[in-house]
């Protein structure tokens, strides 16, 4: 916003500059009987302040005329210095200002995601989050990206992820998801191992280039890993194969409105009494129509589409699915805020 203000009075200086230039070669050539030549170089000395003689002597109406024109190159030139000295400080103040704002906010927050890097990877995370009304912080070091994460109305640090100081400012300890998403990967396994000494707790996604990599950031201690370039040779080779079926999970989590039509719940919330039940013993979730797709144990083994007398235990998340309306009666039965 203040970069286009600023090119918007970059062309006013540029046009009064013409301006002045075109109506004192018209003066001096009124006054003197100079070339046109010799009109345009007086100007350019007088509005330049260089100082040069006069190449002809000048009449009591010229000299009126030349300390017109000084005066308004004077006004001209004041006018410029505070115009940039403007958009230095008020670019720099702003986004101070405005980091403040956020690292106060930021202090608050509890269970949030902290995204490092804004970059393609970063920034289609972001919206998939946002989609979902899940609070992000991003931390940025790219100036260039301030603007637009500034205008976005985005909650952002600036500064050097893979810095523990900078982490913090993030507010690492008390937020539930991290992901990696800067283009080195050497960068990607420092944040890995600063964020699992601040916050032993905290889930860890992050992105590699490489399969050896792909081990190293896991042994750092990332819960998951993502090789873009192998997701994405998978789902290009995937719409060739099974098109419809890759077409439609692509919809699925988001096709009503707002309404997500795939989510994932803890055991604490379909029991809230914390006693293990059998899906068939889930009455509260029974009345909402939606059906439980999949299972995960405390130790991250999956169970596709479970049977009614499956025993839910403690620790363990389930895969529900609905349509809009089945998801909406999730929320009201269960109380979910998202």
């Amino acid at each position: 916003m203040m970069l286009k203000l600023f090119k918007s009075k970059i062309y006013i200086a540029v046009g009064l500059l013409l301006l002045i230039t075109v109506i004192g070669t018209l003066g001096i050539k009124f006054f003197e009987d100079v070339s046109w030549i010799d009109a345009i170089y007086m100007t350019v000395i007088t509005i330049s302040t260089v100082g040069y003689r006069e190449i002809v002597p000048l009449s009591d109406q010229s000299k009126v005329f030349i300390i017109c024109l000084i005066a308004v190159s004077v006004i001209y030139t004041a006018f410029v210095i505070t115009m940039i000295t403007q958009y230095i400080f008020n670019e720099y103040s702003l986004i101070d200002l405005k980091q403040k704002r956020v690292k106060n906010k930021v202090k608050k927050l509890t269970n949030h995601v902290v995204l490092c890097g804004y970059g393609r990877n970063g920034n289609q995370a972001l919206k998939k989050l946002r989609q979902y009304k899940k609070e992000v912080v991003v931390i940025e070091h790219d100036k260039e990206k301030w603007e637009a994460l500034q205008d976005d109305d985005i909650l952002f640090i600036k500064g050097d992820a893979t810095k523990d100081e900078v982490l913090k400012e993030a507010n690492i300890e008390n937020a539930s998801h991290l992901i990696s998403a800067l283009d080195e990967d050497t960068q990607n396994l420092f944040i890995v191992l600063s964020a699992k000494q601040m916050n032993n707790q905290l889930k860890i996604i992050c992105r590699a280039s490489t399969e050896a990599n792909y081990k190293k950031m896991k042994l750092a201690g990332a819960d998951n890993v993502i090789l873009p370039e192998k997701v994405g040779g998978d789902h290009l080779a995937s719409l060739v194969v099974t098109p419809d079926l890759i077409d439609f999970f692509d919809k699925l989590s988001i096709s009503d409105g707002d309404t997500h039509n795939v989510r994932e719940l803890k055991f604490n919330v379909l029991c809230p009494d914390d006693n293990e039940k059998s899906i068939n013993e889930l009455e509260k979730f029974n009345k909402t129509g939606c059906k439980i797709i999949g299972y995960k144990d405390k130790g991250n083994k999956f169970s596709v589409n479970p049977e009614s007398d499956f025993i839910l235990k403690k620790g363990s998340s389930v895969i529900i699915i609905g349509n809009s309306k089945q998801m909406q009666n999730l929320r009201a039965n269960f109380e979910l805020k998202d």
